[in-house]
């Protein structure tokens, strides 16, 4: 195996775990990382969580477990081409979600007003909780005891649709490392691909209507789409094809990123409050086009907006439930009322529910 780039993360100049654990015998410790997220409760409950569309309306639309797996297969591909750790990017593409609530970014605002006087919520911020505190899988501590690098990514990750945490004093760093800024653009890439398939699919956005987005156009005429008869397969072909113009463009730029600003060591990058990796200036354009032309048509349309006016009313009805009746809770998350408020216990409970199960508590308790 060919050694990293200087300035990739290692486990040598690693600043650890937080509560040390002896070396595995044949695993790294950040591959301990990405399975340790792999096999913890939030991750398997992200098939349960929505993406765009509800879960369970169509069985061939993304979910958020999908979701993550595609910022993942993007983010080990970006990584592997560029020679940074692999094991790391995949750790924190697999967890970045990890904090999501139900019913998508809707779920995330209603819980975010019900909270704006106690510390809103936000599922960057959530998904550290999740790796710190709410995961209970050892006997000697709470969380899963991430590396502090997996967990600075998590921190520090941001889209278009997230903001990294500014709150804590713990990550002190102007950025986080080429791993995760990888897995920033990975997921950016990912949901923009994959929500204008689903779209599509949805019949929300008609087939005909994507040929005025210039990067749709771009990858309708590089594999003649017009000549591909399946509409199921027309969709697919394109949405694959924008993918992979824009990771080749994210590859070729970052290089030219790399070298341009004679990045050599990891602290160049954390220091450095730009980040090296980045799509070029057309590439970007084109991208925030196509995430305009999505917001408009798709995350706006009528029918989705429909049922994000039920999650309000939904979500609302359920917290209130759990704030008169904190002991219908499971004992964990009552016995955090020790020592935090206890809305934020029931912000805790309720965003780590899948869909399925909120809606099956507001209907077992006709809320």
């Amino acid at each position: 195996m060919s050694l990293l780039a200087e300035y990739a993360v290692t486990e040598k100049i690693s600043r650890k775990r937080k509560y040390p654990q002896a070396p595995h015998a044949y695993r790294s410790d950040f591959e301990r990382d990405r399975d340790r997220v792999i096999h913890c409760s939030a991750f398997r409950r992200l098939e349960g969580k929505t993406q765009v569309f509800t879960v369970g309306v169509n069985d061939h639309y993304r979910t958020r477990l999908t979701h993550t797996i595609e910022v993942s297969q993007i983010g080990r591909t970006i990584a592997r081409v560029l020679n940074v750790n692999q094991e790391l990017t995949e750790a924190i593409c697999l967890a970045h979600d990890l904090g999501h609530s139900p019913f998508g970014h809707t779920g995330e605002a209603v819980l975010n007003l019900i909270m704006k006087n106690f510390g809103g919520f936000e599922h960057n911020r959530q998904s550290l909780r999740i790796v710190d505190l709410l995961e209970h899988p050892y006997p000697d501590f709470q969380g899963i005891n991430l590396m502090y690098e997996t967990r600075l990514g998590l921190a520090k990750h941001k889209s278009t649709y997230d903001q990294p945490d500014t709150q804590t004093s713990e990550f002190t760093e102007p950025n986080c490392s080429i791993e995760g800024q990888i897995a920033d653009l990975a997921d950016r890439i990912a949901y923009n691909c994959h929500d204008l398939e689903d779209g599509m699919r949805s019949r929300i956005i008609p087939d005909k209507t994507i040929g005025q987005i210039p990067l749709c156009q771009q990858a309708i005429e590089a594999i003649s789409a017009d000549k591909i008869d399946d509409v199921f397969v027309r969709m697919n072909r394109i949405s694959k094809t924008i993918l992979d113009i824009l990771i080749s463009d994210l590859i070729g730029t970052s290089k030219e990123q790399i070298t341009e600003n004679n990045i050599a060591r990891l602290n160049d990058v954390l220091n450095r409050k730009e980040n090296i990796i980045r799509l070029s200036n057309n590439a970007d354009q084109l991208l925030s086009q196509l995430e305009k032309f999505l917001y408009d048509n798709l995350y706006m349309h009528d029918d989705v907006k429909k049922a994000a006016d039920r999650t309000k009313v939904s979500l609302t009805k359920l917290f209130d439930f759990f704030m008169n009746q904190p002991n219908k809770m499971p004992r964990y998350y009552q016995s955090f009322t020790q020592h935090q408020p206890l809305q934020r216990s029931v912000c805790d409970y309720i965003a780590g529910m899948t869909d399925r199960y909120c809606m099956q508590l507001i209907e077992e308790n006709k809320l």
